[in-house]
């Protein structure tokens, strides 16, 4: 991470108080990014739409899931100074670890495809821009900013991303009726409405994905706070929870957003959204001009910022492959970026229902997760990689259950499907 060091090279206060905690911010909303993509827009109105708030608490049981593995995979990184993808390779058996990296690289590029197909579908919303066109539009855009720009800019322009797609919803909020209580009750109370199981793994595979596991304990680096000692990985492992909590606060609310602004908008009216244009067509009638063209908006920068984050990520899957960090100057950084987005454009053009490629991209996502997660969790419950900060036997055992959970929850959709 050469390039890393450099834009992170001045030292923080020994002391940290409480607005030093905002220097700390950025990891973790790059990593909010990935969950609140195309995607997960796709997910999130889908079950909202068909179902009302019933699927809320997928979000929450997502949310808490994700707090838990990306926290742990952040340790990994701020300990070891490697990305899981290194970590992989160096540590875990080698017909273990490399095929799951190379799985990961398979599910970048299924998230690349709902990132670029999201901002072209904006495109089409906004311009009347054709889906082939917008996607390679979306992708030259994310090339030039990935290839051209320092990661110290590219943070602050996601963080803004972050922001602005936030504020949208809120403002969507504000323009329907929400029953409240109902709303609370569907996000800690678990159901499965009949025919839902498709769209909860899509739900969950939008929230918990493969690859910012990967980017979590790559971009947590830039802090390097594990060329300092103990004491300052101390002090990171404490201030990184803060930076991972609050982010993905932000990422559960957004999305708890979308299903409340479907469950409201459409359900209400007995009408499924089968398409995220149609989304935003029904959308002018029902709340105003105002609403479906901060939708497509927000929808647009949701598209780029994602991809943005999603080949950051492909390309520290790559790299680690040969035993190397990020750097998209070097070689194996910058053909991991070119294969995962490349790919998925080329994917594009052969798609004939976007919005049923989105639901099935984030489906793809959930199923290659136990494998990543598995892998990660046992990096770090081994003292071999971790030392004195390797998990506890209660952490351990917790992280283990979410595994079993989305195992158990891919092989439950297999069998309804074969069914």
């Amino acid at each position: 991470m050469n390039f890393l060091k450099e834009l992170y090279s001045k030292g923080h206060p020994r002391v940290l108080g409480a607005l030093d905690i905002f220097k700390y911010i950025g990891p973790g909303l790059l990593v909010t990014v990935g969950f609140i993509d195309p995607g997960n827009w796709a997910s999130n109105f889908a079950a909202g739409s068909e179902y009302g708030y019933a699927l809320l608490w997928v979000v929450t049981l997502s949310t808490v899931m994700l707090i838990a593995l990306q926290h742990n995979v952040a340790h990994l990184g701020i300990v070891t100074g490697l990305c899981l993808s290194e970590a992989a390779v160096k540590y875990a058996p080698r017909w273990v670890g490399r095929p799951i990296v190379v799985s990961a690289i398979l599910a970048s590029i299924s998230t690349s495809l709902a990132e670029i197909l999201g901002g072209a579908i904006a495109l089409q919303m906004l311009f009347g821009i054709s889906i082939p066109t917008g996607a390679l539009l979306v992708t030259a855009t994310v090339l030039i900013l990935l290839f051209t720009n320092s990661y110290s800019k590219i943070e602050r322009a996601v963080i803004g991303f972050v922001s602005v797609i936030g504020l949208s919803f809120i403002y969507e909020l504000f323009l329907v009726d929400i029953d409240w209580g109902a709303a609370a009750r569907a996000a800690v109370v678990p159901s499965v409405p009949q025919g839902s199981l498709l769209i909860i793994m899509s739900v969950l595979g939008a929230v918990v994905m493969p690859h910012n596991l990967f980017l979590h304990s790559e971009v947590i680096q830039s802090r390097e706070i594990n060329l300092e000692g103990d004491e300052r990985i101390r002090h990171m492992l404490k201030y990184e929870f803060v930076d991972t909590l609050f982010s993905m606060i932000i990422g559960w609310a957004i999305n708890s957003a979308m299903i409340l602004l479907a469950a409201s908008t459409f359900f209400t009216r007995g009408q499924s959204v089968g398409d995220l244009a149609e989304a935003n067509a029904m959308l002018t009638p029902l709340l105003g001009n105002n609403a479906s063209n901060i939708f497509a908006i927000a929808l647009l920068l949701a598209g780029i910022s994602s991809t943005i984050t999603s080949g950051i990520a492909a390309g520290s899957i790559f790299s680690g492959l040969f035993n190397e960090s990020y750097n998209v100057k070097d070689l194996h950084s910058a053909l991991g970026v070119i294969i995962s987005l490349g790919m998925a454009l080329l994917i594009i053009f052969f798609i004939g229902n976007p919005f049923q490629g989105l639901l099935i991209s984030q489906m793809v996502l959930s199923i290659q997760l136990p494998f990543t997660v598995f892998l990660q969790v046992s990096l770090t419950s081994s003292k071999r990689v971790m030392g004195k900060y390797v998990n506890s036997p209660l952490s351990t055992v917790f992280l283990y259950s979410l595994a079993f959970i989305v195992a158990a929850l891919n092989i439950w959709l297999l069998v309804s499907e074969l069914a």
